[in-house]
């Protein structure tokens, strides 16, 4: 079969629920095998009902895209083979951690809930020890597939850098009803749009907190991990006027898919569309990628950024360097008429599909690379709503 016929036999098999057998055929295209039927094999699990979405961000992990393989990052769910049930073996059973890996002391990890229209999701949220009442910045963080809020606070340790800094942490949860494999939806049309499905969720969370403590509006944030990663480029797209910068991490552009198919093609190949451009000034953008990422291309990394540039003009600026013992990295920094940075690109050479500089107490981590939470959290707070508006 041909690339274009197969895409169309996967776009039927999806529309009459046959998931499995769809994303079977597509990984078996992107793997370059011949096909010798119009359909894949099964997997032996039953395909899942005709109303539930397939989680497509976390694809198994090669072992090779670890530089330390005892150091490597938690092996992801193969969507094909563990779709019905997830099935999750071996290291996705590992035991939550403990508290001390997510909250520093003196510090408060407290539960909330939201609903609207859309539906409810629960979250937790970081109340650092230098809280007194006074506004402070407020980071939303957006795990990955499997993922919990717990586990993703242990493995970015956010918690411990926002308590340096004197700012809140918010971790909401998707929910396994709304996808199995508790991955954001970032591929679905109707979650792509503002005031709608769980942009509007996500936005809602944001704002609760903004009204139930004491946050700096000019200085609110998103950023995520892979799916969650493409879940806050669509929050960048959709809430310019509530986030003042978004950091990405091994995820995708917002619009770069429209389904299951073109989700697994972008994630694969780096392909699909430029994206859709939020309207008005650029939201700043930090961008966090390894180039052996087996599981979300590393040329997903550079559409990001080419997609919040959009028009803009600005001058770029390389920087190379290399974690002590560790990964090398390629830092490109886009600064403004002005000279501020508004946009910085790391790719990280040797890392896989793992947060850069993580803690081993979370999932999907890889220590050997600088470390992302410090130079996010750092790139964030140099940006202020009131910075775009001037």
């Amino acid at each position: 079969m041909l690339n274009q016929d197969i895409i169309r036999e996967a776009t039927r098999l999806t529309r009459s629920g046959q998931l499995v057998e769809a994303t079977a055929l597509l990984q078996r295209m992107l793997r370059g095998e011949k096909e010798r039927g119009a359909t894949a094999p099964t997997t032996g699990h039953p395909a899942p009902a005709a109303g539930m979405e397939l989680p497509t961000i976390e694809a198994k992990a090669n072992a090779t895209e670890m530089r330390r393989p005892r150091r490597a990052a938690q092996p992801a769910v193969d969507v094909a083979q563990n779709l019905h049930g997830l099935g999750l073996g071996g290291a996705l059973r590992r035991a939550p951690p403990s508290m001390a890996d997510i909250v520093p002391d003196g510090a408060r990890f407290v539960e909330g809930v939201y609903a609207n229209a859309a539906g409810s999701r629960a979250y937790r949220l970081f109340i650092p020890g230098g809280y007194h009442g006074q506004a402070i910045p407020l980071v939303i963080m957006l795990h990955g597939c499997t993922q919990s809020p717990e586990d993703f606070a242990a493995g970015t340790r956010m918690n411990f850098i926002a308590e340096e800094q004197t700012c809140f942490v918010a971790y909401p949860a998707q929910r396994a009803e709304a996808n199995q494999a508790k991955c954001w939806n970032w591929f679905r049309p109707a979650d792509q749009q503002r005031g709608r499905g769980e942009p509007s969720l996500i936005a809602g969370i944001t704002r609760q907190i903004m009204r139930d403590h004491s946050v700096d509006p000019e200085r609110v944030y998103v950023a995520g991990l892979s799916a969650g990663a493409a879940a806050a480029a669509v929050m960048g797209s959709t809430y310019g006027d509530l986030y003042a910068a978004i950091g990405i991490h091994s995820g995708l552009a917002c619009g770069a898919a429209s389904d299951l198919p073109s989700a697994l093609m972008a994630m694969k190949q780096g392909g699909g569309p430029e994206g859709m451009p939020s309207d008005g000034p650029p939201v700043p953008t930090i961008v966090f990628h390894g180039d052996r990422d087996t599981t979300v291309h590393s040329k997903n990394g550079a559409r990001i950024v080419r997609q919040s540039l959009g028009g803009s003009r600005t001058k770029a600026k390389v920087h190379l360097g290399r974690v002590p013992g560790g990964h090398s990295y390629t830092r490109t920094v886009h600064t403004d008429a002005g000279g501020r940075g508004i946009f910085e690109h790391w790719e990280i050479h040797g890392a896989g599909h793992a947060w850069s500089g993580g803690s081993p107490a979370g999932s999907y981590t890889d220590p050997d690379g600088p470390d992302a939470t410090r130079e996010m959290l750092r790139f964030f707070l140099e940006h202020s709503l009131q910075q775009r508006r001037n």
